[in-house]
């Protein structure tokens, strides 16, 4: 995980301060930082609003069409970022700079928040809230003071893997031609492969991933969120909107409209100009983009779980100082991670270079963070005192994690994965760089078409993406709404 980061930093001492320092302080960078910081202050904000409002809504409100509305709501997750701004961008041309950044990047990753607010909503022991409302304490009180401090571990994770996607975004941001540090690194690493100017810029990128991850572990604290037991075997009271109903059902209407329907009818629309010889490359490239996602979801799992396991169980400085480094090496763009590997696999091991597995590796650098959040999320709230109890039984420790722990962490470990192979399925950068010669995913198809203007020979391959996540965004909803109280 610390080799991208050990490739800048070596970078950086390459070129010397004296070389770097112009590079860094300049206008330049300036405008980029502006841009970037700007949409973390509002990308981030508006995703928490819009993820834990809309799980709100769905799970302690008497909101008409819930169900309906719980699955529209992760519907964007099943849309790549870069097909969403494809819709929008063929919907508006004239779509573009920070406006149209925050408007592409709330819509397609606001699911990222969603999901485990909801999650957690449906874990909440209702007690909780019987109580406080037999103390005095209105819907509004109740959601303020009981409700919203238990989602502090959903929203802080999801927010922080929304701001490393917001760094890290290149495809999206560049179909509206909207410049953040991530799409200038990816045009100095093109034209210059290596350069300095890249290099200066990617140190600003992890140093703001740095100062994102210390407000984040300083939030999260050291609280506990599991209970023993299903809690009250009364359902939670839902909240009655009244007149509120028609203000609700109208912005997630417009939401869904928004974030699903304007990418899909894009997309529609260009496939019914395609023509056949737009679909030929396609069974091939969705057989390779299968096996390359399988295999770094598997991947993060079982390097995420170790980690997970430590924060969760022994929170302390020593966990969050190794929780640290996969933090700060994914938040760095995919085309770094890519050269990062080239670098190492032709100095130190020539044979990897250009194989699947140094695409693997990539992929679980890049998405290790979708992986860890879920992870850590399951074990807090399992409680340790079950294992407690089957080791007091006479259980091994290490059988009683298997025959106890882990099959609570099942939905974890599905969502967790899921994602990963989510991001890894829509990666753009680094299986440019880092696939064997003749590889071709859906994503590299998509955008080999997109970036030629070549808008119906795109199509296909989006649609083919979309249809690609929506088992797994099914699978991580279904374990969700499958959760016990």
């Amino acid at each position: 995980m610390l080799i991208p980061v050990g490739y800048v930093v070596a970078t950086v001492l390459e070129i010397g301060w004296d070389a770097l320092a112009p590079l860094i302080f300049r206008p330049r960078v300036g405008e980029l930082l502006v841009n970037t910081v700007l949409l973390l202050l509002l990308g981030v904000p508006a995703t928490i609003v819009l993820g834990v409002g809309g799980a709100w809504l769905v799970e302690r409100t008497d909101l008409p069409g819930r169900g309906f509305f719980s699955v529209l709501l992760v519907a964007p997750l099943a849309i790549p970022a870069f097909v969403s701004s494809y819709g929008w961008a063929s919907a508006i041309p004239s779509i573009q700079g920070l406006w149209g950044g925050l408007l592409v990047a709330t819509l397609a990753y606001y699911p990222l928040v969603y999901l485990p607010a909801l999650a957690t909503l449906r874990g909440l022991d209702p007690a909780l809230e019987e109580s406080a409302r037999s103390l005095g304490l209105g819907s509004w009180a109740v959601f303020g003071r009981v409700i919203l401090p238990q989602l502090r571990l959903a929203i802080l994770g999801g927010g922080l893997i929304v701001a490393l996607h917001l760094l890290a975004e290149y495809g999206a941001f560049a179909f509206i031609r909207f410049d953040t540090f991530t799409t200038a690194i990816v045009v100095a690493y093109q034209s210059t492969f290596a350069g300095s100017s890249a290099a200066a810029l990617g140190v600003v990128l992890a140093t703001l991933c740095l100062v994102l991850l210390v407000i984040e572990a300083g939030a999260r604290g050291r609280s506990r969120y599991a209970r023993v037991g299903s809690g009250s075997p009364q359902p939670a009271e839902r909240t009655r909107l009244g007149r509120a109903t028609p203000l609700a059902l109208t912005a997630l209407v417009a939401l869904g409209i928004a974030a699903t329907v304007v990418p899909l009818a894009s997309v529609v629309r260009w496939i019914a100009a395609s023509d056949a010889s737009a679909f030929g490359e396609m069974p091939g490239a969705l057989l390779q983009t299968m096996l390359l996602a399988g295999g770094g979801a598997i991947g993060a799992i079982l390097v995420a779980l170790p980690v997970a396991w430590l924060s969760g169980r022994y929170p302390g400085r020593l966990s969050k100082a190794l929780e640290g480094p996969y933090y700060v090496a994914s938040s760095l763009p995919a085309i770094i991670v890519a050269l990062a590997l080239v670098t190492v696999t032709l100095r130190l091991v020539p044979g990897l270079y250009q194989t699947p597995a140094t695409v693997i590796a990539a992929y679980v650098i890049v998405f290790l963070p979708r992986a860890l959040v879920s992870l850590r999320a399951g074990i807090a709230q399992v409680p340790e005192s079950l294992e407690e109890a089957a080791r007091s039984l006479g259980s091994h420790p290490i059988v009683a994690r298997a025959r106890v722990t882990v099959p609570l962490l099942v939905p974890a470990i599905a969502a967790g994965g899921a994602l990963v192979a989510l991001g890894a399925a829509n990666e753009l950068t680094a299986t440019l760089l880092l696939a064997p010669t003749g590889t071709r995913t859906l994503a590299t198809q998509f955008w080999s078409a997109a970036s030629s203007i070549d808008y119906a020979g795109a199509a296909p391959y989006a649609l083919l993406l979309i249809l690609l996540s929506i088992p797994a965004v099914a699978l991580m909803f279904t374990q969700i709404r499958g959760r016990a109280r």
